[in-house]
């Protein structure tokens, strides 16, 4: 009984931590993902296509209708059983808000050193709290100002290779391939960020939009891109299916954040499969041990299983007794594993003890995040998968003889 207790206990703290590390996982990664670069792009199509800078006017009809955009709904056929059917399906909510971009390649040039760069020019229309998380020194770009600002904010990694320290000038020289043109622009270190994804650290930088107009000789209402922001991550195909065909115009381009980086996102889909695998390999463990347990206490009562039979009782009501007693054996499982589970997750996210190679895994440490309806759930379910596959073995009552087995005895 106490090893049916001790695996049950088992089979739930491990249900447990696997859904919040891998939920946190999942989650962790996508807000960066899409804190860094919005849910859906808005380009030209010409800048996917030969990545020329060719801008947009932020302040065209079209992108004052995607900011007002709400709950939608679409015609779109979808595959099932029949085939394709076409079936109108809606969103749960609409955009959040939407911010302009402008991204141009340069280089960072020291007096010993150099480095290729991709910065990212953002407005006042870019919302900071995505970011603050990740800036470990200095402090964000302020860009209320009227006056146009030099300061940029470089990643850690940039940082360390180039030995550039917070309240440095720099020098980046950006090319004008139309005239062959090299542009040089100073800036001043106002912040350094660490996100932890390596794409990212590596290659992006970001300073006021308004001087990377002045570098390509735009407008201030010419930018090169808008990143659209929105309420509900499900309705991410849907809005983005909406915007494109309803919305855009015949020369704009929108792509989700998951296709644009479909790397990242299919090794997040990966962490599906590792949780079912494991959750069905701690239920089999719990299933083999409960039975193995129940099939002992059988065999141990096998005398109270002659007398109750040799009195009349019914097969039926024998194997209630014995399933109700798994059912016990099972709540204290339940009770202890949920209290270790979560004390251990609780541990962990407080204290970050275990460790993880960021340049792999994308985050320093394993990341919990707690389901609540989703563990209750579990637990439900597991208490049913176990109880069902309990119903088999006391089917061996059925087969006893009370004359064989008080005779036995």
């Amino acid at each position: 009984m106490r090893i049916a207790i001790a695996s049950v206990a088992l089979c739930i703290t491990v249900v447990i931590l696997t859904t919040a590390v891998i939920t946190g996982f999942k989650n962790e990664i996508t807000q960066k993902i899409f804190g860094f670069w919005g849910h859906i792009d808005i380009t030209n199509h010409a800048v996917k296509r030969n990545f020329e800078a060719i801008p947009l006017d932020n302040n065209a009809a079209y992108i004052d209708s995607i900011k007002r955009i709400r709950q939608v709904s679409m015609e779109k056929f979808v595959e099932n059983t029949d085939g394709k059917q076409l079936q109108t399906i809606k969103s749960k909510a609409g955009v959040d808000y939407v911010q302009s971009v402008c991204l141009i390649p340069g280089i960072i040039k020291t007096s010993s050193e150099f480095e290729s760069i991709i910065i990212k020019g953002v407005g006042d229309d870019f919302q900071w709290e995505h970011m603050n998380d990740f800036i470990v020194a200095g402090e964000p770009l302020d860009l209320t100002q009227t006056e146009m600002s030099n300061g940029i904010l470089l990643s850690e990694y940039t940082a360390k290779t180039l030995s550039l320290e917070v309240g440095q000038e720099i020098v980046v020289t950006f090319l004008r391939t139309a005239e062959r043109k090299q542009i040089p622009r100073k800036f001043k270190i106002q912040g350094l960020y660490k996100t932890g994804l390596q794409e990212y650290d590596v290659r992006f930088a970001l300073a006021d939009i308004r001087k990377i107009q002045q570098v390509f000789g735009w407008e201030d209402n010419q930018v090169m891109g808008m990143e659209v922001f929105i309420e509900d991550i499900d309705d991410l195909n849907i809005l983005n299916d909406f915007i494109y065909l309803d919305v855009l115009p015949g020369q704009m381009y929108s792509e989700t954040v998951r296709a644009k980086f479909p790397a990242i996102f299919g090794w997040l889909e990966l962490q599906n499969i590792n949780e079912y695998v494991i959750l069905s390999l701690m239920t089999i463990v719990a299933v083999i041990n409960m039975i193995t347990a129940l099939l002992i206490l059988m065999l141990e009562r096998s005398r109270m299983i002659g007398v109750l039979k040799a009195l009349g009782s019914n097969n039926w009501s024998i194997r209630k007794i014995f399933l109700i007693k798994a059912f016990h054996i099972i709540k204290w499982g339940l009770i202890i594993g949920n209290i270790v589970g979560l004390l251990i997750c609780f541990i962990q996210k407080k204290f970050q003890i275990i460790k993880l190679n960021e340049e792999n895994y994308y985050l320093s440490s394993a990341p919990i995040e707690l389901n609540i309806p989703y563990i209750i759930v579990l637990n439900i379910g597991v208490v049913a998968i176990i109880l069902l596959f309990l119903i088999i073995p006391t089917y061996l009552i059925t087969r006893m003889s009370p004359v064989k087995v008080l005779r036995f005895n």
